[in-house]
């Protein structure tokens, strides 16, 4: 590998495994110390990682979300418990919203069997999967293209949503806390989330455990603002019992 897939790399494996020593990366990479120690300084530079004793962790404050293809393939299983589990809340003939992410793709998968079902999603990656259902109708917001996410962002498509009545919106996230709530690293998807919250009857934020405890720089909402959360049973005990104290309903999925 060169340095730019060596440290892509580390970012990944950070985003499935959370620590990891410097001695795993030199046996993982097959490369020496001092190479990894340099690829470590980039990756600090950047702010993505922290150093921690005898290895480094993510960074708590989200700078850069990984590639819609790489996040499919991390944390897998939880997501599509996740998904399925999900996708079981939505009752027939209700308009229903998939936000761009690998795990509302999984609730995708399940509705795409279901019948009298309006889908209206902002992911290219769910509205091509749903495109030969013919029994559903398929609505895509259209708007600014993130590449790096396969899906559409901005104000035009928040601008389309507001045109729209949406019984139940399940919302992704790459970051969420008590504190922070829900926030996101980049500006654009704030504008979506936010006229989602304007106008979904229900709002549903479906996340695994691996996502809780991070923050990126801008805020969509605090977690008081949605009606319920899905998530898996490794999200810690004590932020399930504070998470109940709020004013929403705590759907746990265990795997």
């Amino acid at each position: 590998m060169n340095p730019p897939e060596r440290r892509d790399f580390i970012y990944r494996y950070l985003h499935e495994y959370q620590t990891v020593s410097i001695s795993t990366l030199v046996s993982l990479l097959s490369v020496s110390h001092m190479t990894v120690r340099r690829d470590i300084r980039v990756l600090e530079e950047e702010g993505k990682i922290i150093n921690i004793t005898g290895g480094i962790q993510l960074n708590d404050a989200l700078r850069q979300e990984l590639p819609w293809n790489e996040k499919a393939l991390i944390h897998h299983r939880h997501k599509r418990a996740i998904g399925k589990y999900a996708a079981s809340l939505v009752e027939d003939g209700q308009v229903v919203y998939l936000d761009a992410g690998t795990t509302t793709f999984e609730i995708a998968q399940v509705l795409a069997e279901r019948f009298h079902l309006t889908i209206v999603t902002n992911d290219f990656s769910i509205s091509h999967y749903l495109m030969n259902k013919p029994q559903l109708n398929l609505f895509h917001t259209g708007g600014q293209v993130d590449k790096r996410n396969y899906s559409c962002v901005g104000n035009s498509a928040a601008m389309l949503l507001r045109t729209l009545n949406i019984d139940i919106a399940f919302i992704s996230t790459s970051s969420w806390d008590l504190e922070h709530g829900i926030s996101t690293p980049y500006e654009e998807k704030v504008l979506v989330k936010q006229a989602l919250l304007e106008i979904a009857r229900r709002k549903i934020l479906i996340s695994d455990s691996s996502k809780y405890g991070k923050y990126g720089m801008f805020r969509v909402c605090p977690l008081s603002s949605l009606n319920d959360i899905v998530c898996d049973g490794q999200l810690p005990m004590l932020v399930q019992q504070q998470l109940q104290e709020l004013n929403l309903k705590l759907h746990i999925v265990n795997i």
